[in-house]
């Protein structure tokens, strides 16, 4: 894409890269290659997500020197991508070299991966804050007010796209989850000669006493026929065919 576009057709051009990408993966690697591409003197990005527990990680960068930036940061649980996550929607810094926010991390990037700039937007929806949006530059004041400006509106399509392709493969993993279940009962139905509704407790009884998920007893059941625990389902069976009486 290129940076002579106005930023209207530049946005325009990179919402509807995002919408076409066909996973979440594929969005967060679509939207590094778009701040690199569209961002002046990014020379390298990342995505920063928000696990269970308030856990940090990054599943796509455009290269090792990004994801070098990041991991510095989640080993010393100090930096900016972290401050744009839980702290300030955009973090900047024009001279790493020269910050005393971060004391540690910023000489030692600059030293070891060359980033003498950076620029840290936080990723969110009006319901939820997924993460940050990681801009890295090899040049001091590498980004501009207007560079702050574009990366914080390509942060605001990203954020929605990715949060889109979340909710989408959410909804397909429970729709499948949903039936692989659905078979799982089915085999128990048929082996142990109950209803649905007591054989759907088999699963469940399973899945409790075994400390595993639903999902994961009705796989193992569906994959190879076994019934994880299935002396200890057998030994429900009275139990079974008396609640379905």
């Amino acid at each position: 894409m290129s940076e002579d576009l106005p930023l209207a057709e530049r946005l325009a051009e990179a919402a509807r890269n995002l919408q076409t990408a066909p996973s979440a993966s594929a969005t967060m690697e679509t939207a590094v290659q778009l701040a690199v591409t569209n961002i002046r003197h990014c020379d390298s990005a990342s995505v920063t997500l928000v696990r269970r527990r308030g856990a940090l990680e990054t599943p796509s960068s455009s290269d090792g020197v990004a994801l070098a930036c990041d991991r510095l940061q989640y080993d010393l649980g100090d930096g900016p991508c972290l401050q744009a996550v839980w702290d300030e929607a955009v973090v900047h810094s024009p001279d790493l070299t020269d910050d005393a926010r971060w004391g540690i991390w910023g000489p030692r990037v600059a030293e070891e991966q060359g980033v003498l700039s950076v620029l840290c937007l936080r990723l969110f929806t009006e319901k939820d804050d997924i993460g940050a949006l990681n801009l890295y530059s090899q040049r001091r004041d590498g980004f501009s007010e207007d560079d702050r400006d574009e990366g914080t509106a390509l942060a605001a399509h990203i954020a929605v796209a990715l949060a889109a392709a979340q909710a989408q493969e959410n909804l397909t993993r429970a729709l499948d989850a949903r039936t692989l279940v659905g078979q799982a009962v089915g085999i128990v139905m048929e082996r142990y000669g109950v209803n649905s509704a007591a054989a759907f407790q088999v699963l469940v009884r399973i899945s409790s006493h075994s400390n595993l998920k639903l999902r994961d007893i009705a796989q193992e059941l569906v994959d190879t026929g076994n019934l994880h625990g299935s002396d200890r389902a057998a030994k429900t069976r009275p139990e079974l065919e008396s609640e379905q009486q």
